[in-house]
């Protein structure tokens, strides 16, 4: 890269190598549910900017039913999946690799959300977070009103825009 060339800003992959399979275990720990709805929470996670695709959450399900980590029933043409004591066994086991898995996903997600944004508004929210930490706590209760109220009133904004698109 030469000093005039733009730094170019590299996105992280979503997950990392194994997290999409502990995370649907983990989430099909926490409740039975359908793929379509594993795929939703994953997605949900990344704020709709990523979404596991059918064709690599469906044979991870496949595994873990040969694997005897869930098993399926049948519900309304669909299967639901249950975790089952070797799937509640192996999430034990592998509690730590869970819990990174989930920060490595709230992590990712929070950079590729902001990367996605236009760079305009990515850039002053830059400006904003350093601003507010040159700060240093060295606040005063009239300043933390006013600031509190504008970022409010920006919020409200975002929010309405939002609802009109």
């Amino acid at each position: 890269m030469t000093p005039t060339e733009p730094r170019r800003r590299t996105t992280p992959r979503p997950l990392g190598r194994g997290d999409l399979r502990l995370l649907l275990l983990s989430l099909i720990g926490e409740q039975p549910r359908h793929g379509y709805e594993l795929i939703q929470q994953i997605s949900e996670m990344f704020v709709r900017v990523y979404t596991p695709s059918p064709g690599s959450v469906y044979p991870l399900l496949a595994d873990f039913e040969s694997q005897r980590w869930v098993s399926a029933e049948e519900d309304g043409g669909r299967k639901r999946y249950h975790i089952t004591s070797l799937g509640q066994a192996q999430l034990k086991l592998r509690a730590e690799d869970v819990e990174t898995a989930r920060m490595r996903a709230r992590h990712n997600s929070r950079v590729i959300a902001r990367e996605s944004l236009p760079a305009p508004l990515r850039d002053a929210m830059h400006q904003f977070t350093h601003a507010l930490m040159l700060r240093k706590g060295e606040w005063q209760a009239p300043d933390v009103a006013r600031i509190a109220a504008l970022i409010a009133e920006a919020t409200a904004l975002v929010q309405q825009q939002s609802q009109e698109n």
